[in-house]
């Protein structure tokens, strides 16, 4: 065996040591245990929802083997991540890798703990992509692909690289065989929303909408091709609240372009829900602005 061949295989060993300080068995379903990830070292541990399949009587598996409760902040089942609080402190988290210096083709090592050893398998990223949403409308602020072999129970558990920095949360729920993770910065946004509201805020508008193609002179006024024209208004809904009436067609939201339902959900955000934003509409041929105050989806 050469010497670099020997040095790259001691160096991710070293990587899934470091790294295995920060991963946790999590029971929390019936079947196999899963996997979480080290938060914090006041004890937040993140996880995938879709295993943790109860509110209570959650367990976590530490890296010295014991078993200590956890408490189910909240979850965003949209994004398939689940937040807990295990019954413990000092725990150790990981270092957050950037997102400036990743790349398709970069080493990633997945890692798990359904059983109270570590486990690893070896991959690439082999694909990075724009923000997305998932089947059920979940917001993922970058598509982040590997083809690392997810074994059972790795769901919940770290995608690092070989510096032992952690790049996402690996999923087998988001995008059924393909390895999918949840890059750092969706992590921390949901995160710090469970934390503060105990649940995912999402506006409501209270339409339904139908994408369309603009008029030549609106598209040139406004530098874009579609909006949405709103084809029914709930009754007491935040939209008819606002003075959304059936014919308008939505084109912005704040400073942001509506051109899609999409981008409308996108534009929703749990920080808007109960404040009043500026919604730029078509009416009547003319660009108008009116207030409209979010409400909270049910």
């Amino acid at each position: 065996m050469s010497e670099n061949i020997l040095n790259i295989s001691t160096g991710l060993a070293e990587t899934v040591s470091a790294a295995s300080r920060a991963v946790v068995r999590v029971e929390g379903r019936r079947r196999l245990p899963a996997t979480g990830i080290v938060w914090s070292d006041d004890g937040l541990i993140l996880t995938a929802s879709h295993v943790v399949r109860r509110d209570e009587g959650v367990r976590i598996g530490l890296p010295d083997r014991r078993s200590v409760a956890a408490q189910l902040i909240g979850r965003d089942r949209t994004a398939d991540i689940a937040l807990l609080r295990a019954e413990t402190d000092g725990l150790v988290p990981l270092q957050k890798a950037g997102e400036e210096n990743q790349a398709v083709g970069q080493l990633t090592l997945a890692l798990g703990r359904p059983g109270e050893s570590i486990q690893s398998t070896l991959g690439i990223i082999s694909a990075l992509g724009n923000p997305w949403r998932t089947h059920q409308g979940g917001l993922i602020d970058r598509y982040l692909q590997t083809d690392v072999l997810m074994y059972p129970g790795f769901s919940g558990g770290p995608l690092v690289d070989v510096e032992a920095k952690l790049l996402g949360m690996n999923s087998s729920a988001l995008l059924p065989g393909v390895s999918i993770a949840v890059p750092v910065s969706s992590l921390k946004r949901v995160t710090q929303a469970l934390l503060t509201h105990g649940r995912i805020r999402r506006g409501y508008l209270g339409v339904s909408t139908q994408r369309v193609s603009l008029p030549r002179t609106v598209r040139e006024e406004l530098g874009q091709k579609k909006g949405l024209l709103v084809v029914a208004v709930e009754t007491d809904s935040p939209a008819e609240s606002g003075g959304l009436t059936l014919g308008d067609t939505i084109v912005g939201i704040g400073t942001k372009m509506v051109r899609s339902h999409n981008d409308l959900l996108a534009h929703l955000a749990g920080d808007y829900v109960g404040q009043k934003v500026p919604m730029k509409i078509l009416r009547g041929g003319e660009i108008q602005t009116i207030n409209v105050k979010i409400g909270e989806r049910p």
